[in-house]
């Protein structure tokens, strides 16, 4: 007979092994010019593998359930859908032309993809895979986010200089706010309270209230040594607490760490070269940066804020996801 004590032993180490396990979680980084995808354990932080992809890999996300791999292939003008596990290709989506960065209603279906070269936001059933719409936007869409409701889904248009506010229901227009020059991401909190739009060449980020479309706050950017035009805010990401938020600066190298509730810069973090976008791990316990000119990610420790480890990935690294489980 097992003692009661030999069971609690048992199960209690059980649950510690289960804890371990569920912290590794994968990391999947497109390299635009490589054509391919890297795989990193982000518990050991070393490199699992490297696949190849379609031509000029940028976007990419995968499903809640973990199951699907979504990557934009621009050049090839479609959107590739693999299995995380293995990364065999599974089949391709309609997507438009030149599909740059895309964002998954929050249930996992539809796709909203910005059509850089069409002008259009194109909405596609994952699962029936047909195209269920075509949206017309500003001129060279690029940056997608959504609601943590899934209500509406958010545009910026590079060259139009705003960001378009769509209805997923209607498909339709609800708000256009113009922000400052070249934006290139858009981040809701996790409440909905807020989203943050980047701007590339106006070096800004635009705080804005998702219910009326007001710019409540414009974040910018100082860094000693460091001239202004270097300081070109991409990639944004927020933690589900709201107290925190990443921005990522471009050729200036430096990670920016917001306070969420004061909307103040706190610190800036030195990374690879040519930072361009960012990605949490689940637990939030890394931000992990995409560093195009070193062909490299840095891992960045989110409560200490301090940069653990730069890992060498393929050639001109792009977009970053990290596996939900």
């Amino acid at each position: 007979m097992i003692k009661p004590m030999t069971k609690f032993l048992a199960a209690t180490a059980t649950a510690a092994l289960l804890a371990g396990q569920a912290m590794a979680y994968t990391a999947y980084v497109s390299n635009e010019k490589g054509n391919s995808v890297t795989l990193i354990d982000t518990e050991t932080m070393e490199v699992i593998r490297t696949v190849e992809t379609g031509q000029r890999p940028r976007g990419i996300t995968i499903s809640p359930s973990g199951h699907e791999l979504y990557l934009c292939a621009s050049d090839d003008d479609t959107v590739e859908v693999y299995d995380p596990t293995t990364m065999e290709l599974l089949h391709t989506l309609p997507s438009g032309p030149d599909p740059e960065l895309f964002v998954l209603h929050p249930s996992g279906n539809p796709l909203y993809i910005a059509n850089e070269d069409d002008n259009i936001v194109t909405v596609v059933d994952v699962e029936t895979r047909r195209v269920l719409a075509e949206i017309p936007v500003g001129v060279e869409p690029e940056g997608m986010g959504v609601s943590p409701d899934g209500k509406y889904v958010v545009n910026t248009s590079e060259t139009t200089n705003m960001a378009h506010f769509i209805n997923t229901e209607t498909y339709e227009l609800d708000i256009n706010t113009l922000v400052d020059s070249r934006p290139r991401f858009a981040q809701f909190t996790e409440d909905g309270s807020k989203l943050y739009v980047s701007a590339e060449i106006g070096g800004t980020v635009s705080v804005i209230d998702p219910a009326t479309g007001d710019i409540m706050k414009k974040i910018t950017f100082e860094v000693p040594g460091i001239v202004p035009e270097a300081l070109q805010p991409v990639g944004v990401r927020v933690t589900r607490d709201g107290k925190t938020v990443f921005v990522a600066l471009g050729p200036s190298n430096r990670v920016a760490v917001i306070d969420g509730e004061t909307d103040e810069v706190v610190d800036y973090l030195l990374v690879g070269q040519r930072v361009w976008q960012l990605g949490f791990t689940p637990d939030e316990k890394y931000i992990i940066s995409t560093n195009g000119n070193s062909n490299d990610v840095s891992f960045i420790d989110v409560e200490a804020r301090k940069v653990v480890k730069s890992v060498q990935v393929g050639e001109l690294p792009w977009g970053v996801v990290v596996s939900p489980n």
